[in-house]
């Protein structure tokens, strides 16, 4: 069996610190892997990502002993058991509004008597025999608060039975709000969001841009936090290169 370590830390009251990967290329998502993360996030929304791809990139993190989690396109049955059967460890939603949208996450990411996943994981038995009997322990499912109708409905969303905890997507939180990113308003709904996961028991997360950022949220409660993705590694550290031989 192969344990999700990154669910074993979280449900031991520990950190979990991640990166987007979004370039679209199996080797920078095991590069980020080698770097220490506990886990890379292939990011299937917004992403340059297709199944072949996530399938490489599964497979290029876990040979790095690090944990293969993505954020699917939509909240879809088919979607979510495709990233499955490729061999993510972790699966995020986006756009979860209601209880019964966190019921659908649930069902798609679970076998039969939980869910109704199907059956037909040939391509992620590289993480071990006898799969199909142990995966239903090890899958972690965040679901994705990042609209004002999910904050209002953030306790109803997270109470949801098989729901491991958020992933509040900040800026398109700011845009449902009709608020500024890091205003007061906006940090005062995404500490609501925190309040309803200490109230049903489930894990904070956050996307952040950057290390002061996370800091900030690890600091109030977060655990389950992604520090940017590649591209703007590649961009900060491009432009720190130029700045010290003074180009700019």
């Amino acid at each position: 069996m192969k344990v999700n370590t990154v669910k074993q830390r979280l449900l031991a009251g520990q950190l979990a610190i991640g990166i987007v990967a979004s370039l679209g290329s199996p080797i920078v998502a095991g590069f980020l892997a080698r770097a220490g993360f506990d886990f890379v996030l292939v990011d299937n929304q917004h992403g340059n990502w297709d199944d072949t791809t996530s399938l490489h990139a599964f497979q290029a993190i876990a040979l790095e002993g690090c944990m293969p989690f993505t954020r699917v396109r939509k909240n879809d049955f088919y979607a979510i058991g495709r990233m499955l059967d490729r061999g993510a460890f972790g699966i995020v939603v986006p756009f979860v509004n209601s209880a019964q949208e966190a019921q659908a996450a649930v069902y798609a990411m679970h076998y039969p008597p939980v869910g109704g996943r199907s059956y037909g994981f040939v391509l992620a038995e590289y993480h071990g025999s006898g799969y199909g009997s142990w995966i239903d322990e090890q899958v972690y499912l965040a679901v994705q608060i990042e609209t004002a109708e999910a904050v209002a409905r953030a306790e109803e969303i997270l109470a949801t039975p098989g729901v491991d905890g958020c992933w509040v997507g900040p800026t398109d939180l700011a845009a449902s709000l009709g608020v500024q990113r890091g205003s007061e308003a906006h940090s005062e709904a995404i500490l609501r969001v925190a309040a309803a996961c200490r109230q049903t028991g489930k894990v904070a997360g956050i996307h952040t841009y950057g290390v002061s950022e996370a800091q900030r949220w690890l600091e109030a409660g977060f655990r389950f936090v992604t520090v940017g993705a590649e591209t703007g590694l590649l961009l900060e550290g491009s432009c720190q290169a130029l700045a010290a031989l003074g180009r700019r």
